[in-house]
């Protein structure tokens, strides 16, 4: 049994529209690096089967090894961001890592079994 926080409040409703504007897809982390300019960031490189992309992610003082931890590893990801700089690198979507807004130590979102990348949310 894990430790019990105080939850969020839930935040306002959505329609299906807004949902359907997110494209959320298995992606396997093919490699991590140290975003060298960064205290926080790693650089991932993710494989979503017909596309590759560079996302980065505050994760790096999270994770004693965040390379030996999550590469190879396949996670969620939205894959329809805007690119954002970041520290000099440009990250082409978002990692869904859960528990971080809540306070506690961040796990990764992940499929219960191996599906092939790029398959998507829904």
């Amino acid at each position: 049994m894990t430790d019990q926080i105080k939850t969020a409040p839930v935040k306002p409703n959505i329609t299906i529209d807004d949902l359907d504007k997110i494209d959320i897809r298995v992606g396997r982390i093919v490699l991590v690096e140290d975003v060298e300019n960064s205290k926080k960031l790693i650089k991932m490189t993710v494989d979503f089967g017909d596309f590759t992309r560079t996302i980065l992610s505050g994760m790096k003082e999270e994770r004693e090894d965040p390379k030996a931890e999550i590469e190879g590893k396949q996670a969620l990801f939205v894959v329809n961001m805007a690119p954002r700089k970041m520290a000099g690198e440009v990250s082409e979507g978002m990692i869904y890592d859960i528990g971080y807004e809540d306070g506690i130590l961040p796990v990764l979102a992940v499929p219960e079994s191996e599906v092939p990348n790029g398959v998507r949310l829904g």
